[in-house]
């Protein structure tokens, strides 16, 4: 039994665990990344349990200064973790004991791998949702910078992928900029419920022990208790919520990939990926493939089938924990890495890309973009709309079997269609006008472009620091 005495659960058992149930059943090759985490919370449960009087202050900083030394070697690569102890937070409770014994045996005075895998689990998603944050912070950043480069640009704007009316560059640019900016709410506010400290539920029902749940808290940067020790030692809802947002965020890059992919191809010509962020072909020497963003419209695929695999992961499961948790860290890992990637190249791509003025232009007058705004001046002389629709739409059918735009009918066609349409319909007609004639707010007039373009540079600039600041 001396190798079974290795663990720290053997006491009541009667075999060695079979070799095949550990390689089975071990967490180390995944959970290894929580060990600044497992250690920042030993840490503070150690000065927690001497402010109880569990420990002397000289045992608080035997430990303290152990653990401290045991992170710094996992951090250089020097630490050997053993499978055989199953997880991170065994393997360094072990090489804690083996270096101060008796003393390091103290440290779990309180509390249950449960609440503490729960607590690591905690602060690495907090971590990871303040990363996230940052990154689409730096990709929102992207796309303001555009505004003053693209200043005046007009591009078609599309509804079931047909032209529909025309909108300013800069207002596809902060469309983007919203969506994210809803993505980075969401992180926030899944981080509030993240930050509620587990660690004080034990297994499951709590200790006698005399602890200080708030005292651990406060070290920790926890902003409350989770009140329950029976549903804090189960909960993964922080866990899947987070990896909600995240598909939310990988479903936001890949519409935006698609769309891009679509405007760099000889058939739209809109614009110019930067070749440091392609491929080639391997036959063909044209080629510049957009494999980057290819991949962020894939790898949209990885992050769902987490969430989804998460949501099965947990159906079902009673109260309070069971071992099927442990796969849940290897899909948030994944997922936080994979969305984290695509941002950062997303960020590079935006700054990096440019817009085929020339192209955009030339193609700019076909699809009666200006129509819209046709019926609408019509519907200002006080024509009633479901009647101006027709008869804008009967104009439109005009250009189009003579392969012109609205803008080159004859005047008499116009108050033909209706007396209301006189020579005023030339101050509408065309995209520039079509544009200039905007009003509401929240639209592509260039007011109004220009307004939220300058509320996005302030709000980037001074006022949003992050959720975890």
């Amino acid at each position: 039994m001396a190798d079974q005495a290795q663990k720290p659960w053997s006491g009541v058992f009667d075999q060695q665990t079979d070799p095949r149930v550990e390689r089975f059943t071990e967490s180390i090759s995944f959970d290894h990344r929580l060990y600044r985490q497992d250690i920042h919370g030993s840490i503070a449960h150690a000065r927690m349990l001497h402010e109880t009087g569990m420990l002397t202050a000289q045992e608080r900083d035997e430990i303290v200064a152990t653990l401290e030394a045991i992170g710094e070697e996992i951090a250089a690569g020097q630490f050997q973790f053993r499978l055989e102890l199953e997880d991170v937070h065994m393997n360094i409770e072990r090489a804690l004991v083996e270096r101060i014994g008796d003393v390091g045996r103290k440290l779990h005075t309180g509390r249950s791998r449960n609440d503490q895998v729960s607590t690591d689990f905690r602060l690495w998603v907090r971590e990871a949702i303040d990363r996230t944050d940052r990154l689409l912070a730096d990709l929102q950043r992207a796309f303001v910078d555009r505004c003053d480069r693209d200043h005046g640009v007009i591009l078609p704007g599309y509804t079931h992928l047909q032209r529909a009316q025309p909108v300013l560059a800069n207002h596809y640019w902060l469309a983007y900029c919203e969506k994210f900016q809803r993505d980075r709410s969401r992180l926030c506010d899944c981080r509030r419920r993240v930050n509620q400290l587990p660690l004080g539920a034990a297994a499951l029902a709590g200790t006698s022990i005399p602890i200080n749940r708030r005292h651990v808290a406060q070290q920790l940067g926890f902003e409350g208790l989770l009140a329950n020790s029976l549903d804090s030692s189960s909960d993964r809802d922080f866990a899947i919520e987070f990896v909600f947002a995240l598909a939310m965020v990988a479903e936001h890059l890949s519409t935006w990939a698609e769309e891009w992919i679509l405007w760099s191809t000889v058939e739209f010509r809109f614009l110019r990926l930067p070749h440091a962020y392609c491929t080639g072909s391997s036959i063909m020497p044209q080629k510049i493939n957009p494999d980057v963003l290819e991949l962020i419209r894939g790898k949209t695929a990885r992050v769902v089938g987490n969430l989804q695999a998460l949501l099965v992961l947990v159906k079902g499961l009673p109260l309070a924990y069971n071992r099927d948790l442990q796969e849940d860290k290897p899909r948030v890992f994944d997922s936080a890495d994979t969305v984290e990637a695509c941002l950062e190249l997303a960020a590079a791509v935006v700054a990096g890309a440019e817009l085929n003025r020339p192209a955009i232009h030339e193609k700019l007058e076909r699809g009666y973009l200006d129509a819209t705004t046709l019926m609408e001046h019509l519907v200002k002389q006080g024509v009633p709309q479901r009647s101006a629709h027709e008869i804008i739409g009967k104009l439109v059918a005009t250009a189009m079997k003579r392969d012109v735009p609205l803008a080159k009918l004859e005047l008499a066609e116009f108050t033909a269609a209706h007396e209301a349409l006189d020579e005023s319909v030339f101050d509408v007609l065309g995209v520039e006008q079509a544009v200039m004639a905007f009003t509401s707010e929240g639209s592509t007039s260039p007011a109004e472009v220009a307004k939220q373009t300058a509320l996005w540079k302030q709000r980037l600039k001074d006022h949003d620091r992050g959720c975890g600041s």
